[in-house]
């Protein structure tokens, strides 16, 4: 059973990629400002945050990030801090560059090119649920590979019946993709390289520590990472019809 917790009042969106791969939609836009369903990505995952009782967001910009804070400057829930990079530090490094806005516990990341409606409850107070501190640096939220919309790799990681994970080795398919979604400890950087670096590095060291664990998500989720993906996300959003399927 799940062990009830406080849900994380902290949380880093990262909001720092080229977009390489949805030009030329971001040729002059930065792609956590292209619209989904009718607003930003960007905006989704700070609604969903703030929807789940976070206060403050630290998000990172890189790519056209004036853009990324003056789209930001109006927002009051959650607060936002933003954290621009000179120099692009990829998942790991940006979220070390701001630490110090996360303060001591434990904190939500989402990445903003992904997108997920809940299913019975919401994945982020699911997740809370889910965390164990005692037994967990991080908690990542997983989708099937195959119901994965968007998404046309071989999966990230298997899970035991306990939800401990374990990388896929190279050459096989396996049935979770990284969701985007996790719950982190700021001790999970400790020892972490300077510089850019991905947050894979940290995780392959918690899960030889057994402390690397998932959840699988219960409702749909979309990658959002190339023009198709986005015809496709919009598409299938569309078929809610009059219904507030982000609700």
């Amino acid at each position: 059973m799940p062990k009830k917790t406080d849900t994380p009042n902290r949380a880093m969106v990262l909001a720092a990629g080229l977009g390489l791969r949805m030009r030329p939609l971001t040729l002059h836009m930065p792609k956590p400002l292209l619209s989904v369903g009718g607003k930003p990505m960007l905006d989704h995952a700070l609604d969903r945050l703030a929807e789940a009782g976070v206060d403050t967001a630290v998000v990172n910009a890189h790519y056209k990030g004036e853009m990324i804070a003056t789209h930001l400057k109006g927002r009051r829930k959650p607060k936002i801090v933003l954290s621009p990079e000179d120099t692009l530090l990829e998942t790991g490094g940006g979220v070390k560059k701001a630490l110090p806005h996360l303060g001591p516990e434990p904190f939500y990341v989402v990445n903003a090119d992904i997108l997920w409606l809940n299913g019975p409850s919401p994945a982020l107070r699911r997740l809370a649920a889910h965390w164990r501190p005692e037994e967990m640096d991080a908690l990542l939220l997983l989708m099937a590979t195959t119901r994965a919309v968007g998404y046309d790799g071989r999966g990230d990681y298997h899970m035991d019946p306990l939800g401990r994970l374990t990388r896929r080795g190279e050459g096989e398919i396996a049935p979770f993709v990284f969701a985007g979604v996790q719950i982190v400890k700021p001790e999970l950087w400790a020892g972490s390289p300077d510089g850019a670096f991905s947050t894979n590095i940290l995780w392959d060291r918690a899960q030889e520590a057994g402390r690397l664990w998932g959840l699988a998500h219960d409702g749909p989720w979309f990658h959002v990472g190339t023009p198709e993906a986005l015809q496709e996300a919009e598409e299938l959003l569309a078929l809610g019809g009059a219904r507030s399927i982000w609700s």
